[in-house]
């Protein structure tokens, strides 16, 4: 039918825009409906909302599972996150919910998030036996002409009770007497005169009017009725309309003037002057009535939002007694007097830098207590951030990211909601929420220059400063932290690092050996800077060293060869240190010519606590000769905490291996104590003699150098700027190290001292 008829283009879009909508809103399982009784006691079950879902508890919980109920901030019932089941939470009032209407539904929104997933949650309050029939007075007077005919009507009260349909009033019953019967039905509630009255035989008379309910148990009221015969009085007075009605804005103010009602009697004189009064189910704090004049004005606050019309009974009376009855209906009117109200149903504290645009940080709901055009909303964002609000249903807004996040360029973001209403005038309110950005590791360390410089006289010291680098990262904490290290390259055929060290947290260049000018004159070397992140981000650098002349070589005689003693003695016991097998291989190295274990990587949660490694020993001699030890380390926060070292199990293949190990040791040891006494005694008997290593004119040939030979003023095997102290357990088998410390240049000359670290606890410098 639509499309049989010309359609203009605004048309069209709208019935295009609310296509897209429809077809935008999330899959629900339908409404929810319960039948509650009013007064339920707090905590009994209502419904199971798991059951009727079709979920079970657990998707209930984890969806965080909640109910919000329309135009009230009560909250009469809960979700029982453990079992899924509906209870009654607050009390429930029918009377005071819903008054005398018929149905009574207290509608709720059951929200579920991840995703968000609403349903409407209706309550029918089922109306329950808890009030008695009441009349306004417990006394009726009625004055009544005794010329008065048969047949005549007297109009009562009627009785008010909160309750409903059949718990309402359902019938009367007049005391027996002579005179009057009850006539009831219509909503009127009438004495008959059956027999007339006379004056003289008795002039006044009380009756009893009872009402009762339908309800079980049933319940009653009563009213007492006394009639005072008088002379004739035959006019009740008359209002001019038999329903009057009203509109009044909400918070008008007090003693504003309503309506006002009119009632005129025919009779004369006392019998004719009219009063009016309220009825008894009129609400006195909220409007008044001027008896003589029948002015309904206001007496009390009016909020639209509690109550949206007021219906009652005024009464006109006469001066004899004779009265009448008739309908008042005052309809409120809405005023936009409400602000909107932000509720931040969900928010994530920390959102990564690399979430992707249109990411949902959170989950907005705003509402407006107000109607009609004052209730609709308008939510924005007014700073000019990476997010907006994306509207979802009835309301509901997503926070969402626009673009990507960058936290080294804003590490937090304050945002502003501001929701606005369409009222006239409009009203608005605001909210403020934090979100913090948090780091990735997208940043990799970059040098401060592109490559770097140094020069060194030859002959230096060992572990002099020849320059430092630095590299910087603009990523948080550890994704930021810097460690340097050498790349792995030779020099002149040695490795690097038996010429250089660097320092991995400063990143200073230290030389390990003394250089010769005459040997080469410069070399490269390439520095990787990398982060602690997860993976980690590197980047490198080269280092030119450029090493000076100084006058060093005295002339030498070539012919006759000097006598002396080879120096290739010295150069045999040079040691180098290698891990054969360990339970990580990646997590620890060893100094090549130093012997140092270090970590060369950060040590997570899931390395093991025990770490074994097999360290072999190698001399320079031709052939070598080695020697292999065990290490079993424990890592451990606490060294007061570390269980007894004799728990680490091993294996027979250990205990054999040990056992060589031992043999070895005691061999080699003798052989090199033999060697160490013999070297010192021939260099005490050449003391004074010119050295021939170094000092000579001619360059010793490359073949007589270990390839790893690092020079450190050729006086042993171990570099005198370490002193290292290894403390151990005693008495076990089983011994390992507990701490290692390193120490200054000002040490004591150095000696080698060899451990078999399973069976010897010890503690020795090197």
């Amino acid at each position: 039918q639509i499309f049989t008829q010309p359609i203009n283009k605004r048309r069209f879009m709208a019935i295009f825009f609310w296509a897209c909508f429809v077809l935008a809103m999330p899959v629900t399982y339908g409404d929810l409906s319960y039948s509650v009784a009013e007064e339920m006691r707090l905590h009994s079950i209502i419904g199971n909302i798991a059951k009727d879902l079709g979920l079970n508890v657990r998707t209930i919980s984890s969806r965080k599972a909640r109910l919000d109920f329309e135009d009230t901030n009560k909250r009469y019932c809960d979700i029982n996150l453990a079992t899924g089941d509906l209870i009654a939470s607050e009390r429930i009032d029918r009377e005071a919910l819903c008054e005398n209407k018929a149905s009574c539904v207290l509608k709720a929104d059951l929200m579920m998030e991840n995703p968000l997933e609403l349903h409407r949650v209706s309550l029918n309050v089922q109306d329950v036996n808890d009030n008695s029939p009441t009349f306004k007075n417990n006394l009726n007077h009625i004055e009544i002409q005794e010329s008065t005919e048969r047949g005549s009507r007297f109009s009562i009260e009627e009785a008010h009770d909160a309750d409903i349909g059949q718990n309402g009033v359902q019938r009367y019953v007049l005391q027996k007497n002579e005179n009057f019967i009850l006539s009831s039905g219509n909503n009127k509630v009438e004495l008959v005169l059956e027999n007339k009255l006379d004056r003289e035989k008795q002039k006044d008379m009380n009756l009893t009017l009872t009402a009762y309910d339908g309800g079980s148990p049933q319940r009653s009221g009563t009213v007492v009725i006394q009639i005072t015969v008088l002379d004739t009085n035959d006019n009740a007075p008359v209002f001019s309309q038999t329903v009057y009605k009203a509109s009044l804005p909400e918070n008008a103010l007090l003693d504003t003037v309503v309506l006002k009602v009119s009632a005129s009697d025919a009779d004369e004189g006392v019998n004719g002057e009219v009063t009016y009064d309220l009825g008894h189910n009129s609400k006195s704090d909220v409007f008044s009535i001027d008896s003589l004049t029948g002015e309904i004005r206001v007496n009390g606050q009016i909020d639209f939002e509690e109550k949206t019309s007021f219906q009652f009974r005024v009464e006109a009376k006469d001066g004899l007694g004779l009265s009448s009855y008739t309908k008042v209906t005052i309809d409120l009117t809405d005023i936009n007097d409400n602000a909107p109200i932000i509720n931040i149903k969900s928010l994530s504290n920390q959102i990564p830098e690399n979430a992707p645009p249109g990411a949902e940080v959170g989950i907005i709901h705003v509402q407006d207590r107000d109607s009609g055009i004052n209730s609709k909303v308008r939510c924005l964002i007014q700073q000019n951030v990476p997010f907006k609000l994306m509207p979802s249903f009835k309301n509901y807004y997503s926070l969402v990211t626009t673009e990507q996040l960058d936290r080294e360029l804003v590490s937090d973001y304050n945002i502003t909601i501001t929701a606005t209403d369409e009222g006239s005038p409009p009203l608005s309110s605001s909210k403020t929420v934090h979100l913090t950005v948090a780091d990735i590791n997208d940043n990799p360390p970059v040098f401060e220059e592109q490559s770097y410089s140094a020069y060194v006289t030859e002959n230096n010291k060992p572990g002099s400063t020849l320059c430092s680098v630095a590299a910087r990262d603009p990523d948080w904490r550890q994704n930021g932290t810097v460690v340097y290290s050498l790349l792995p390259g030779e020099v002149n055929g040695a490795p690097v690092s038996s010429y250089v060290s660097v320092n991995g947290d400063t990143g200073v260049i230290h030389a390990v050996r003394a250089f010769d000018y005459e040997h080469f004159r410069s070399f490269k070397v390439h520095v990787m800077a990398r982060d602690n992140g997860s993976p980690p981000l590197s980047s490198n650098v080269t280092v030119n060293l450029f090493i000076s002349d100084v006058n060093d070589n005295s002339p030498q005689i070539l012919y006759p060869t000097p006598e002396g003693n080879s120096f290739m003695t010295e150069l045999n016991a040079w040691l180098s240190y290698h891990i054969v097998k360990s339970t990580d291989p990646g997590l620890f190295t060893i100094g090549l010519h130093s012997g140092e274990i270090r970590t060369q990587r950060d040590i997570s949660e899931s390395d093991s606590m025990k770490q074994n490694l097999i360290v072999a020993v190698k001399d320079n001699g031709q052939p070598p000769l080695s020697a292999t030890c065990s290490m079993y380390l424990l890592i451990s926060d606490n060294l007061a905490e570390v269980p007894e070292l004799k728990d680490i199990s091993y294996d027979e293949r250990d205990s054999k291996l040990t056992s060589y190990l031992i043999i070895a040791l005691v061999s080699v040891s003798t052989f090199f104590l033999t060697f160490i006494i013999i070297v010192l005694g021939v260099r005490f008997c050449r003391r004074r003699k010119p050295r021939l290593l170094f000092d000579g004119a001619v360059a010793i040939p490359s073949g007589y150098l270990p390839p790893n030979y690092a020079d450190v003023d050729g006086t042993g095997t171990l570099r005198s700027t370490y002193n290292y102290d290894g403390y151990m357990t005693t008495g076990s088998r089983t011994s390992d190290f507990k701490f290692v410390s390193s120490y200054n240049d000002n040490t004591l000359p150095m000696y080698t001292c060899h451990v078999l670290l399973q069976f010897f606890p010890f503690s020795c410098q090197s």
